[in-house]
Order: C-alpha cells, then sequence, then structure tokens
C-alpha cells in the first residue's frame, strides 16, 4: 500500500523505516516544512546549540553503536556550519547522513537569502551527495544514501532538500532494496591473494600486525586477537585503532606513530613482515616514508582499493572487508612462534617504556591514569584534539572497540564534548567521559546546554596547562620557544558549567584527583572537571615530522 504525503514526512518516515534512534540538529527558515514533521512524529530529535556540534553528535552515535548518525541543519550559514564535522567523519570513515535545507528549487543558483551551493561545497568531503529536485525521487535517495553511507569503505552522504520538495506530495514508498550499477564494494578477498599473505606469514621471523579503525568499523577485533595469538605476532594499532585489539594484552605494542610507544616504532623498523589490516598508512604513522619499516614485506588489506599503495609499496594487496578476509585466512595460516623475536619484542618494552616525572605536581598522565583505574578501563572515552588526545591513546588502556572517539585524520578541535554527547545518546548505560583541552573545550562549550536539559550525564576532564598545548610544544622544541598566540586566558570553567545548570569541580593537587573523579562519576548530572595542570608538559615519546619512526626525542625514546 502506498500513502500520499510531502516531501518532509516522507523524509521523516524513512528515517523510521531506516530504524534512526535518534536525529541532531537546528532548525531554520528553509527547513521549517522538515522540523513541522518532526513536531508531529515519535522522532527522538535533540536540539544542539550550535549546527557543528550536530555533525559531530551524530559521529559520535555512529562510533558507539556502528549505525548511521543522522543531523539536521538549515540552508545556508546553518549547512556550512555542519562541514567541519562532515569532513571528520569523512576522514575517519564514520558512517553519517547530512540532511540540509535548500532555498526552493527555482530559486537555486539566484544567490537567493541564505543560499549556499553545498553539493559543491561538500563533493571532496562526502562519499555522496544528492540535491532532491523531486518528490518522487525522495525515498529512493533516502535508502541509497543509507546504503552508500554503511557499505563498503563507510563515510558521510548528503541530502540537499530544498523547501519546495518539503512541501510537495507524492506517494510514499520505501524501497525495499538498492541496485546502483556503478557501486559494488568487494567484501570478499581474492583466495590466490590470502593464500599469498598466509605464505609471507608463515616464513616470517619477525612479524608485527599494524591494524586500524578498519578492524573496528568491520568489527573484526575478535578475528584480529585470534589471529595475532595464532601466529603470536605482536600487535600496534593507529590512533583510531585503539580498542580493536585489547590494551593490556601481552601482544600489544599500543599505539605507534609521532607519538605512539618507543617499543612499537622500534618493531615496525626491524620487522621483517608487516601486515597491516584496515590502515591507511597516516603520515602520523610512517614518518619519514620512504624509510618506514625498511626490512618488511607488506600485507595490506583494506575494503578500500584506492588506500592500497596509495603511500607505501604493497607486497601482497588485499581488496576485501578486513572481517571477511581474516575469517578465511584464520582457516589456512599457521607460523612457527619464534622465541627471538618475543624476547626482542620484551626488551624493548623494559628498555623504553612509557613514563613521566613522578612527583608531587599535577601532571595531565596522571590525570588519565586515574580515569582508566577508576572506570577499570570499561568508558566510553571521546577526545577532542592536542596534547591530551595523545595522552589518553598512551595512557587509558583500551580494552575493547568502539570505547574511544576521536578525530583522527581531520584533528578537529571541538568534536571530543558534542561527540561525547553522541555516544551517551547512542549507549545510554555506558560512562562516558569527555577529556579536553583548555583551548579545545571552548570551541563547543556551548553544547552544555544541549546535554544539561536531556539530562546526557556525560562528565567532562579538561586538562587546563593555559596553553594551546601541542602548538606550544612545537613552538619550544622548534621555534625557540617563541609562543605566538599560544598563551591562553581562559574564564573559569567551574561557574561557566555552574551557569549552564551542570556540576563543576576545580582539582589543583594530585591527591584531590581520584576523589573528584569518583564523585563525578557517582552525580547523575553533567559534570565538568577542570584539573590546573602542569603549564609545560610535553608528549613524549615525539617523532618530529620527516624524521624516521624510530628516530625520537624524549624522555621515554
Amino acid at each position: 500500500m502506498t500513502t500520499k504525503m510531502n516531501g518532509a514526512r516522507i523524509l521523516v518516515e524513512s528515517l523510521k523505516k531506516e530504524g534512526v534512534g535518534a536525529v541532531f540538529g537546528y532548525p531554520g527558515g528553509q527547513a521549517l516544512p522538515l522540523f513541522d514533521a518532526i513536531y508531529n512524529s515519535d522522532m527522538k530529535f535533540y536540539l544542539v546549540r550550535h549546527e557543528q556540534a550536530a555533525a559531530h553528535a551524530a559521529d559520535g552515535y555512529a562510533r558507539v553503536t556502528g549505525k548511521p548518525g543522522v543531523c539536521i541543519a538549515t540552508s545556508g550559514p546553518g549547512a556550512t556550519n555542519l562541514v567541519t564535522g562532515i569532513a571528520t567523519a569523512y576522514m575517519d570513515s564514520i558512517p553519517m547522513i547530512a540532511i540540509t535545507g535548500q532555498v526552493k528549487t527555482f530559486m537555486i543558483g539566484n544567490d537567493a537569502f541564505q543560499e549556499a551551493d553545498m553539493i559543491g561545497i561538500t563533493r571532496p568531503i562526502t562519499k555522496h551527495n544528492y540535491l532532491v529536485k523531486d518528490v518522487k525521487d525522495l525515498a529512493r535517495i533516502i535508502k541509497e544514501a543509507f546504503h552508500i553511507a554503511t557499505t563498503g569503505r563507510p563515510g558521510p552522504v548528503l541530502i540537499d532538500l530544498p523547501s519546495d520538495v518539503q512541501l510537495a506530495e507524492a506517494e510514499f514508498h520505501y524501497p525495499s532494496d538498492v541496485n546502483i550499477r556503478s557501486y559494488k564494494p568487494t567484501y570478499c578477498g581474492h583466495p590466490g591473494q590470502i593464500r599469498r599473505a598466509v605464505k609471507l606469514i608463515s616464513e616470517s621471523k619477525k612479524p608485527v600486525i599494524y591494524a586500524g579503525g578498519g578492524v573496528i568499523l568491520s568489527g573484526a577485533s575478535k578475528q584480529l586477537k585470534e589471529l595475532a595469538e595464532k601466529i603470536n605476532s605482536p600487535v600496534t594499532m593507529t590512533l583510531l585503532g585503539l580498542g580493536g585489539f585489547p590494551g593490556n594484552h601481552e601482544l600489544s605494542l599500543g599505539m605507534l606513530g609521532m607519538h605512539g610507544t618507543g617499543y612499537a616504532n622500534h618493531a615496525v623498523q626491524n620487522c621483517d613482515l608487516l601486515i597491516a589490516i584496515g590502515a591507511r598508512f597516516d603520515d602520523r604513522v610512517t614518518g619519514k616514508v620512504d624509510e618506514f619499516a625498511p626490512h618488511a614485506k607488506v600485507i595490506h588489506i583494506d575494503i578500500d582499493p584506492s588506500a592500497i599503495s596509495k603511500s607505501v609499496r604493497v607486497d601482497v594487496p588485499i581488496v576485501g572487508d578486513v572481517r571477511c578476509v581474516l575469517d578465511e585466512m584464520l582457516k589456512i595460516v599457521h607460523r612457527p612462534h619464534d622465541k627471538e623475536w618475543t624476547e626482542k619484542i620484551v626488551e624493548w618494552k623494559n628498555k623504553h617504556p612509557l613514563n613521566y616525572k613522578m612527583d608531587d605536581n599535577l601532571r595531565p598522565q596522571y590525570v588519565i591514569q586515574q580515569i582508566c583505574e577508576a572506570t577499570k578501563g570499561e568508558a566510553v572515552i571521546a577526545t577532542d584534539v592536542g596534547q591530551h588526545q595523545m595522552w589518553t591513546a598512551q595512557w587509558y588502556k583500551f580494552a575493547r572497540p568502539r570505547e574511544f572517539l576521536s578525530s583522527g585524520g581531520l584533528g578537529t578541535m571541538g568534536y571530543g564534548f558534542p561527540a561525547g554527547i553522541g555516544a551517551k545518546v547512542g549507549k545510554p548505560g555506558a560512562q562516558v567521559f569527555v577529556i579536553s583541552g583548555d583551548g579545545s573545550i571552548q570551541m563547543n562549550i556551548q553544547e552544555l546546554s544541549t546535554a544539561v536539559v536531556n539530562k546526557i550525564d556525560v562528565k567532562i576532564a579538561i586538562l587546563n596547562n593555559s596553553y594551546l598545548g601541542m602548538v606550544r610544544q612545537w613552538q619550544e622544541l622548534f621555534y625557540g620557544k617563541r609562543y605566538s598566540h599560544t598563551k591562553m586566558t581562559n574564564p573559569d570553567f567551574v561557574k561557566i558549567a555552574e551557569a549552564y545548570g551542570a556540576a563543576g569541580i576545580r582539582i589543583d593537587k594530585k591527591e584531590e584527583v581520584r576523589p573528584a573523579i569518583e564523585k563525578a562519576m557517582h552525580m547523575k548530572n553533567v559534570v565538568v572537571m577542570e584539573f590546573m595542570v602542569e603549564p609545560e608538559e610535553n608528549v613524549y615519546p615525539f617523532v618530529p615530522a620527516g624524521k624516521r619512526l624510530d628516530d625520537m626525542i624524549g624522555s621515554m625514546a
């Protein structure tokens, strides 16, 4: 049966057909018909205080649930305010549906009030985008958008919806399937390539598994652990791969790269086989690319064929879904355990441990350690971008997938807090911590209102060093301590929290850290914890840009 309805209601009914559990957004003139349809629906809608936060919240929701996040904004500035969040999702392969209002179809191209060419603007940062010109196409477009966003290498899809199309009527029939001739992702790896990879593994003496966010996106954490244990290979993870392999496992090397562990970087530089799984050889991982893993043959498993051999030469490429490929590989893979390589890994771990100065001063690493211990490593952690992000990656031991949310590819300050809100909406039973800096938190601090009004009780830990810390660190090391515009004059974050109706706690001393965290965890409210940490603490190890991965500086190198 079909029912006649307007485009706005078709959109709402289509979202219900897709099982959308939450939508984040902000209304405006060219989205009024759509918001009127939302008013008459049972859709769970979260009103943010800035459109960028809507995109980040949808992103956070997607990362913890594995389902596409949905955000809505009006035309012009409302739509362009989504752009940073869309780009963040695109860089990190996060499924998202961004819906924007648009001026009436006959006004497009006339510089109408609040008109912006969202198709042109977002083409480089979406997996696909649509301008809906006929209401009869709308249901099909929505079905296609969800299919494209969630299959193959996931990513954001934008639907630009003119206001007259929102009002136009058509018979509503939601398609049961999708058939896009030009879009057929490869899921099963080539059997011959899998056999070649297994042969290299069986012959290797010093293998290292290099796991990226693709492991988490494909739901392949169980298979990764089984592979590592079966071939006795250490595992190092990218920033977005953290949690894809248990951080407390004896085979875990933690994160590699610019601020990776010394033992992970040494292992990669000395291995004879690098098994890259769902990772894209980002420049923050490889360092000087022509001297990355110089003695290793490389196996690369990735669902995106364009990612293979893009940055690093690959000996055995396998195009396919990580979980599907590992399932096939596990049926036939075998490697004799090599005691000498295991002992070398242990030697590097003992020689190059993560550490920091243990004294009475309040240091950020200690704060993150205490959050990890207080939550037993079982919280969902969302970070912003900067030093606190790297300290979190180093010192919080993520044991499970989909519990670490961070902007990896784009490096978006302001991501963490709204992403944490989206995560709590998507996983309401979880303890959600946002770890931010005094610079990053102010990018979207207005979302305290969203969290308080909707009773989304995230816990926010601000590591306040009164600097834009990561930029200041680079200025210290490479610009003669000329701190050009990185010193922050901050507001009273406790008073800001209280003004929004949240709770605020300031922590000045080391002995106050654990009691404050535990107090926050037991409060049924949004809590802002302001930790007054050492102002010029640096993140180490540190591989300077353009240097070899094992050319590290700092006390832990």
